[in-house]
């Protein structure tokens, strides 16, 4: 019982429906109230373990309907408790409803940034994302006290900035932007340095990056303000200052496109995820080739693109011992 009242979440309470007494009318004007009636727990909670439906709900329970990839309600942010935990990575104790909310919560590791399979490529919808909603509890926050840009999340020397960099003081308290669940906490010594993941109840992900000091846990549950960590310059940076990342699915998304560092805003409690927001996705994943120039080695050629050179090795046939010549042809990635 200590391990569940220690990460079980805090949930909207599901009011039940009163008897209907002859002569009075079912309050047309709460969706909640008018079909709360139909949810039946028992049977709730044996769909839960059964498949791994959608836990999202728009004004009514549905656990019938199976959602698929683009059409899962991400517009609604109320989450039934399941008061079910599951045993996930490092043998945390956490409440199954972050590992069935979405079809693609399904897996859980603390130690991948990316595990899910997903193809940009095959994606050709539109999916809204309601960021956040007070009306039911959820909130939001900028990662840091001031946001100052210092390099915009894009192309940048031979390599894909996959996050935006805000301006800190080493031991600035960075903050989590959405209530949400700790599913990474660790140390990238060539990267990101001490860095935190998140998964939000909105069905996206944001990392911090190049933290000096972690004040969270793996499977602990945080509220949108919430301190993740201090800011740092640990990892492969040149100077102190937050390395704030946005994915969807894995996927990085450009976190300009919704927070207004600016002026220090959201840009809109509703999110767009279309086919262009991966299209940097696709374009890396394009075969990339280069040709050799006098006076480089496979260690300068790997630097200058930010791969292994065992990638190189492998892409093109080659051993670390193999001679390289002028104006010949390597495959990069």
């Amino acid at each position: 019982m200590g391990l569940y009242q220690a990460h079980a979440q805090t949930f909207p309470k599901i009011i039940k429906k009163p008897r209907q007494v002859k002569g009075t009318d079912t309050p047309a004007n709460n969706p909640l109230l008018r079909d709360i009636r139909l949810f039946d727990s028992q049977k709730y909670l044996q769909d839960v373990v059964r498949e791994t439906d959608s836990l999202l709900y728009k004004d009514y329970v549905n656990l019938k309907k199976r959602l698929s990839i683009v059409s899962e309600d991400t517009i609604s942010l109320i989450w039934a408790p399941t008061n079910q935990l599951v045993q996930v990575s490092e043998q945390i104790l956490i409440d199954s409803i972050w590992v069935t909310a979405f079809e693609y919560f399904s897996s859980w590791d603390s130690k991948k940034i990316n595990i899910y399979d997903f193809n940009p490529k095959d994606f050709k919808d539109t999916v809204y994302v309601k960021l956040y909603d007070n009306f039911f509890g959820t909130d939001w926050k900028l990662p840091l006290d001031q946001t100052q840009i210092t390099s915009e999340f894009g192309f940048r020397r031979y390599r894909w900035h996959h996050g935006t960099d805000l301006r800190l003081r080493t031991g600035d308290p960075v903050y989590s932007t959405f209530d949400g669940i700790v599913r990474i906490r660790s140390y990238d010594r060539n990267g990101y340095g001490y860095y935190v993941v998140v998964r939000h109840k909105n069905g996206l992900e944001t990392l911090y990056g190049h933290l000096s000091k972690l004040l969270v846990d793996v499977g602990q549950e945080v509220k949108a303000g919430d301190i993740l960590g201090l800011g740092g310059s640990t990892g492969r940076s040149t100077g102190p200052h937050l390395h704030f990342e946005v994915r969807y699915q894995g996927l990085s998304i450009n976190p300009t496109d919704m927070f207004d560092f600016n002026v220090g805003k959201l840009r809109s409690d509703i999110y767009m995820i279309t086919s262009a927001s991966f299209e940097h996705v696709v374009k890396a994943q394009e075969a990339v080739y280069h040709r050799v120039r006098s006076g480089e080695n496979l260690s300068i050629i790997a630097r200058r693109y930010g791969v292994r050179i065992s990638t190189i090795t492998r892409l093109n046939g080659i051993s670390t011992n193999s001679v390289l010549r002028v104006g010949q042809r390597l495959r990069i990635r």
